[in-house]
């Protein structure tokens, strides 16, 4: 009846899984009292758990990237630590065995999980906004797609409890991560939860594909759109170009692991390089969709905060559509030293340099952009100028590992570490904290703390240094990855440096708790009544903060790039209302809801082999869609009076 789960799935015997289960259950059971006893439910499920609103559906993707930033960087210390003690005769706290789960789960996360909602909650929010539409194309989808992002987070964290997580690293590559050599249920717990997440990312690209290329409002041709809104297709077009591939990878070692098939089996006529070239081939593309819609955000940043326009839009359109297609082009330099040839090495090295190219000119055009502005140093531009220094960084030493012979030596070292970390931290995660305090005011109605964000801006910046630039000096001595022990006492000093780094970070994640909590106790004097806190430059500033349902009560008519700044440079005269027309909008669906349960129960009992419950839950996951499909009941209408209402109840509490 329950296939391989036996009490001994539970692991009795590990404090540290145990203590970090029963935080986590205290945690879940607190929230759940508080929500209960305060009767917030109804609320929460009509406001939030069933919404279709991109805005709402956006705000929940970064606070799910947030919460699991929390489990990633908890990983990360726990790595820290291990390495910063386990030298000589010392062996630290970790055994190997839970050593390696933890950094591969601290990969997976980061990257899938963290990475992943963060910029893609970003995209969901300011997108529609910024093109001056009412939501994105299919917003149930949207719905879906969160719900099945956090149904794979979710059984990610279950793999804490019940079970362990796969001990292969994030890539999971055969021949370890096949059943002779991890015959346990780690990387089925990898599989189906990227599966999952995997399905909603891949839907996402879809959506938002279709909404920028044929929601746009009136006037807002290609090339008047914000630059935010170029990288968001960008990345939604690998989205639909390259999941694919990570789904048909996955699916043929699930086969391998399930069905004894060979797919990556050499012995038995499969092929295991095909594994690291197929997950490669979406593995470096997933690199510009992790980045491209940060570009966005520096864009955005760099343009409102020095007061001007950006500098040389087109190119930096250009750019981002160059880039877009050369991440398709490079993905075998992760694996130089795997015998693919010198002819092939030569040629995936000149395009990881050439690649360089349009993202330096990126950097050109943020510079000239800053450069004889009024710069109004707030938070999002501290995170804007420490990624400029920190990626260019990051980016040398990637043109520097593009050149096979440098990559034989350090390909295995911690300079890549250290390399990955600067562009994905220097880059990822400061874009995605810069949109977060750009766009906060927005969703909220009330501004961050500056105070409290720029003391976190600092805290990161020098943490990342503190923590990465020591293992840029430890793969050049010769220090590997992966290790969990440290068998070179030398390397010790400059490890408890990284490890004050990553005790700097947490200081800067705690700062931003603190900058949150302190934002909400004093909203009432933080107050946006304007909608536009900072001297916008595009649609989204033209809304109430935060937007109604509808987004806009008219849809705009734009003209130029930059139609919010153009329109307030011209000056508006009083004008009488408008004749307000009706507005459909789509129904509240739990549609998604509904579908990431069974998902995650469906993935939990394949994991286990509980095949009874798989196809319940694969039949349940059906129904739920057709029963949707089949509804009558999936729009309502907003009345002209009710619109009236709204606005002159907005327009009446603007400043005069």
């Amino acid at each position: 009846m329950l296939g391989r789960l036996t009490w001994a799935a539970i692991p009795f015997d590990q404090p540290l899984p145990l203590y970090a289960m029963g935080v986590v259950l205290l945690v879940i059971l607190a929230v759940l009292a508080i929500v209960t006893v305060r009767g917030w439910w109804p609320y929460l499920w009509r406001e939030w758990l069933t919404s279709v609103d991109h805005k709402r559906i956006g705000v929940m993707y970064v606070a799910l990237g947030l919460v699991m930033l929390l489990r990633g960087y908890s990983d990360a210390i726990m790595m820290r630590s291990q390495q910063a003690i386990a030298v000589g005769s010392a062996q630290g706290y970790l055994p190997p065995d839970h050593y390696d789960q933890i950094f591969s789960a601290h990969g997976t996360i980061m990257i899938f999980l963290v990475a992943m909602p963060l910029v893609i909650g970003l995209m969901n929010f300011a997108v529609p906004l910024q093109l001056g539409v009412r939501d994105v194309a299919f917003p149930v989808m949207n719905s879906i797609s969160f719900w099945l992002t956090a149904a794979g987070a979710l059984l990610i964290n279950v793999s804490l409890v019940i079970g362990n997580f796969a001990r292969t690293g994030w890539m999971a590559y055969p021949p370890l991560s096949e059943l002779a050599f991890s015959p346990d249920v780690g990387v089925d717990y990898y599989l189906w939860s990227l599966q999952i997440s995997g399905v909603g990312t891949l839907m996402t690209g879809i959506n938002f594909v279709t909404t920028i290329l044929k929601l746009r409002c009136p006037g807002m041709t290609y090339m008047r759109m914000p630059v935010f809104c170029w990288t968001a297709l960008a990345a939604s077009m690998l989205i639909v170009a390259a999941f694919p591939v990570l789904t048909a990878t996955f699916a043929m070692l699930l086969l391998d692991r399930y069905l004894g098939m060979h797919f990556f089996t050499n012995d038995a006529g499969g092929n295991q390089m095909m594994y690291v070239n197929l997950f490669w081939a979406w593995g470096h593309p997933e690199v510009y969709i992790l980045i491209l819609p940060c570009f966005g955000v520096f864009s955005e940043v760099a343009a409102t905060f020095s007061g001007k326009g950006l500098f040389s839009y087109r190119s930096m359109v250009w750019a981002t559509l160059g880039i877009c297609v050369l991440s398709f082009m490079v993905w075998l330099h992760h694996f130089f030293t795997m015998g693919a040839g010198a002819n092939v090495n030569a040629f995936f090295g000149i395009m990881s340099a050439i690649i360089a190219v349009p993202t330096g000119a990126k950097v050109f055009n943020w510079l000239f952009t800053l450069f004889r502005g009024r710069i109004v140093f707030r938070t999002p531009v501290l995170f804007l100028i420490g990624f400029m220094v920190t990626f260019v960084i990051g980016g040398l030493t990637g043109v520097l590992l593009a050149v096979p012979p440098v990559d034989f030596v350090l390909h295995n070292s911690t300079f890549l570490v250290a390399h990955f970390h600067n562009v994905i931290i220097g880059g990822v995660v400061f874009g995605a904290l810069a949109g977060y305090n750009y766009w906060f005011p927005k969703a909220f109605g009330f501004t961050l703390h500056d105070g409290w964000g720029k003391a976190s801006f600092w805290c990161w910046l020098i943490g990342f240094y503190l923590a990465f630039m020591p293992l840029y000096v430890l793969g050049l001595m010769g220090m590997t990855r992966r290790l969990e022990h440290i068998p070179d006492a030398s390397w010790q000093p400059l490890l408890l440096v990284a490890e004050v780094g990553a005790l700097v970070i947490f200081l800067g994640i705690l700062c931003q708790i603190i900058q949150l909590y302190a934002s909400i106790r004093t909203r009432a004097a933080r107050r946006d009544l304007t909608g536009d806190p900072w001297n916008g430059r595009t649609l989204e500033w033209s809304t109430p903060s935060p937007p109604p349902a509808y987004n806009f009560a008219v849809l705009p008519r734009v003209e130029t790039i930059d139609a919010f700044a153009e329109i307030k440079r011209r000056g508006v005269a009083a004008a009488p209302e408008p004749a307000y027309e009706p507005i459909e909008m789509p129904r509240n669906s739990p549609t998604g809801f509904i579908l990431s349960f069974f998902a995650v129960v469906l993935g939990f009992a394949a994991i286990w082999h509980i095949w009874w419950i798989v196809i319940l839950c694969a039949l349940a996951m059906a129904v739920t869609v057709m029963a949707f499909g089949w509804s009558d009941f999936r729009h309502h209408e907003i009345s002209p009076g009710e619109i009236a209402r709204l606005e002159r109840a907005r327009l009446a509490g603007l400043p005069s």
